[in-house]
């Protein structure tokens, strides 16, 4: 009878002083880290091929041990490409405990989780935006692993400059990247003494373009830089081409060269991209030797999206291992911070304590009539 009773007292001493669940960080097995992307909806390509590329470089690496002994786990959640789902899903990641926020899909969606990650003193890694609004003023917790919309404006407006296109419009995305775009072009047209001669708007997540086709082809351009989604950019240039619009259409890289393509098909043609990660479909350089083996071998398709959530990756990883074993938000950003030209393979990176944007790379690649991507 006194034994049972100790059991039962013991019993209910465990029970009131359990310890609470630990965060994720506190597993000495893996490393966690959070994203937000659109999984599903109008941009689910660009979640779903930044995702595969990032977990090309993460696979590989817990095949061979993970960083200092640790596994990485990626833990996605769909946005749909909202900033109130986005929000949702940031806090339940911080909630759980993640060593860092990690490949969060678009301006709008970044901006509404960015203030959470600082707030929680979490690192908020290679958001696959340009938007200048993330980084400018400095925030110690962003880090950016691409060139702005502003460097990709100007590199835009430098090549209409070279071919004497002197007549240009802007179709935008009503909201903070159509914005953030829209500024970027203004700017860079304005350093050559030019205006857009039109602009026009599309909603986020909307196809419903035929108001800013009229609008736009009223004005006669001789060339439309789009800022939007794959989308909505493939109806407006499918129903500007029925117009008879015969210029060239100029993207920045968020449009997603694949998957602009694969929604165009043979409209494609003559489609402008720009783009701030090096050429995926050749060996050209180390990083996209490595990048096409592994998704060779994970069966993948190569794409620019792809290899930009690689390089991401690949880039975390070797911040995460110098961190060494006692990670923390403090100890991930002094060694990211350390990474000062380093060659995630002829592709570099510079960040240091006043400077959290890695890159300023920027290249022009055209779309052909079936599918492909040309430099």
């Amino acid at each position: 009878m006194k034994r049972r009773q100790l059991l039962t007292q013991l019993s209910a001493l465990a029970g009131a002083t359990a310890l609470p669940v630990l965060p994720a960080f506190a597993d000495n097995s893996k490393i966690v880290l959070g994203q937000s992307a659109p999984l599903s909806g109008p941009a689910k390509e660009l979640g779903e091929q930044f995702r595969e590329g990032a977990l090309l470089a993460f696979d590989y690496m817990n095949q061979r041990g993970g960083v200092n002994g640790r596994r990485i786990e990626l833990r996605s959640l769909d946005d749909g490409y909202e900033p109130e789902r986005c929000v949702a899903n940031t806090r339940k990641l911080l909630d759980e405990g993640v060593t860092a926020l990690f490949g969060y899909i678009g301006t709008p969606t970044s901006l509404a989780a960015l203030p959470l990650a600082s707030a929680a003193k979490v690192p908020f890694f290679a958001p696959f935006t340009g938007a200048e609004a993330l980084r400018t003023p400095f925030n110690r917790y962003a880090f950016h692993i691409r060139a702005s919309y502003d460097d990709e404006c100007d590199e835009i407006v430098r090549q209409l400059k070279s071919v004497g296109i002197k007549k240009v419009a802007v179709f935008y995305q009503n909201d903070a990247y159509g914005q953030a775009g829209l500024s970027g072009m203004e700017a860079a047209l304005k350093k050559h003494g030019m205006a857009p001669v039109a602009t026009a708007t599309v909603e986020r997540n909307s196809v419903e373009v035929t108001a800013a086709v009229k609008a736009i082809m009223a004005a006669q351009p001789e060339a439309i830089v789009q800022i939007s989604a794959y989308k909505s950019c493939a109806a407006f240039i499918r129903q500007a081409r029925h117009a008879m619009f015969l210029g060239n259409f100029y993207n920045l890289s968020f449009v997603g060269a694949q998957a602009l393509a694969h929604e165009l098909g043979k409209d494609s043609r003559g489609v402008v991209v720009s783009q701030v990660v090096p050429f995926p479909f050749s060996g050209t350089n180390p990083l996209a030797q490595e990048y096409a083996q592994r998704a060779k071998a994970a069966g993948k398709e190569l794409g620019y999206t792809g290899i930009e959530g690689f390089v991401a990756a690949k880039v975390l990883i070797e911040g995460l291992r110098r961190a060494g074993n006692n990670l923390s938000s403090d100890s991930l950003i002094s060694a990211l911070e350390g990474l000062r030209d380093f060659d995630a393979g002829g592709f570099f990176i510079n960040f240091n304590a006043q400077k959290h944007t890695g890159s300023k790379f920027v290249d022009m690649t055209i779309l052909t009539a079936d599918g492909k991507v040309r430099r």
